[in-house]
């Protein structure tokens, strides 16, 4: 989505702040102390009061989407599946409101393609409520309820594309300036921590994510605060946010910017035909790209979609991005003979819906009901 607004106007100590914690945030007590000094060694001289009211504000103007922790929607519970479908033009505003209208719909765009205009993602709980009644369900059978009410009010077939292999998904957007590569990760200081092995969430582990999903509070001690909220040590939150990063059900904790804000207003998703015995070679390959934000195996629908590969990238402008896609298909080249009829790219014109995913129902599908059995 093209975006007709400037970019926002940062100086040296804020395009600092957003490179270096998109990679990583210290989960100890009091966080802003060693984020300030990792910024001093690096020559940003800033104090952590100061760091933290920059965040702050940065927060409040809409620079950043949030401050906290980046959840792994899909190690919690549930899951999250793309969905393509035809919008006649006629009919494209009155389909979208009835898309929109199922609140498992997290987001929805309108992407360039002569056929498949409309783009959305279903996210659902696994043997969680469905839509329509009380009864439980798998998540794959809450994604099918969902997708055959969708096509019982529009008359429209819809096309399911679940994600087959994840090979990236890291959307960081880096600023010219100090620290342009990103690496600051400081998320190791906190305290050591073995993976408990489960797949499920204990019920206070469930509070803390939900608690997690509104962002961290711009304090002090923001841990504690969470802490204090769900009624639990911040010893046992600390201990439980690293645990979670070694899991994999926490991707980070850190800044999340508004990308719009900071100018990257182009975005692209590249698709391609890439033949079946070189996806697992072609995909690691594309996702060393570091303008590649996301990356995928996904699956064809014979005659409808031949692709089986998409790459996001997003660009500063239009010449950007499309450089940006080039270098997407040199490397492909170097894998097998692209020709034009192999690859397309999909730009959004507009964004029809963008909610957060129901994390609430996700982690409550996924709650152990044995520990909460324990906890009474």
């Amino acid at each position: 989505m093209t975006n007709a607004d400037a970019p926002v106007a940062l100086n040296e100590r804020e395009r600092a702040i957003i490179n270096a914690f998109q990679g990583g945030f210290p989960v100890v007590e009091r966080p802003f102390e060693p984020a300030a000094r990792a910024l001093t060694e690096r020559g940003i001289d800033i104090t952590a009061d100061e760091l933290r009211d920059e965040i702050r504000r940065l927060d409040e103007e809409g620079t950043l989407s949030r401050f906290g922790a980046l959840i792994d929607a899909e190690a919690i519970g549930g899951t999250a599946t793309l969905v393509a479908m035809h919008a006649p033009e006629e009919r494209f505003d009155e389909i979208a409101e009835q898309v929109n209208a199922h609140r498992e719909v997290a987001h929805n765009y309108e992407r360039e393609h002569p056929h498949l205009n409309m783009w959305f993602v279903v996210s659902v709980a696994g043997e969680a409520r469905s839509t329509s009644d009380a009864s439980g369900g798998t998540a794959s059978e809450n994604v099918e309820g969902v997708l055959t009410a969708i096509e019982n009010e529009t008359g429209q077939e819809t096309y399911n594309l679940p994600k087959q292999r994840e090979f990236r998904v890291e959307a960081k957007f880096l600023l010219d300036g100090p620290i342009s590569d990103g690496d600051l990760d400081l998320s190791e200081p906190g305290p050591d921590v073995e993976p408990s092995g489960r797949g499920s969430l204990t019920p206070a582990e469930r509070d803390l994510v939900i608690e997690l999903q509104g962002g961290l509070p711009l304090t002090e001690t923001p841990y504690a605060d969470v802490a204090g909220a769900i009624g639990q040590d911040v010893e046992w939150v600390v201990e439980t946010i690293n645990r979670f990063l070694a899991e994999g059900k926490l991707r980070r904790v850190g800044v999340v910017p508004n990308h719009y804000a900071l100018g990257y207003t182009e975005n692209g998703m590249t698709v391609w035909d890439v033949p079946d015995e070189l996806i697992s070679e072609v995909g690691p390959a594309i996702a060393e790209l570091e303008f590649v934000t996301h990356c995928y195996e996904r699956p064809r629908h014979e005659g409808v979609w031949p692709y089986d590969f998409f790459a996001m990238t997003h660009g500063r402008s239009e010449a950007e991005s499309e450089r940006r896609i080039e270098q997407v298909r040199e490397r492909m080249g170097d894998f097998f003979d692209v020709g034009d009829e192999d690859w397309d790219t999909l730009f959004s014109t507009r964004i029809l819906k963008k909610t957060g995913i129901r994390m609430d129902e996700r982690v409550a599908a996924n709650t152990d009901a044995a520990s909460e059995e324990n906890e009474l």
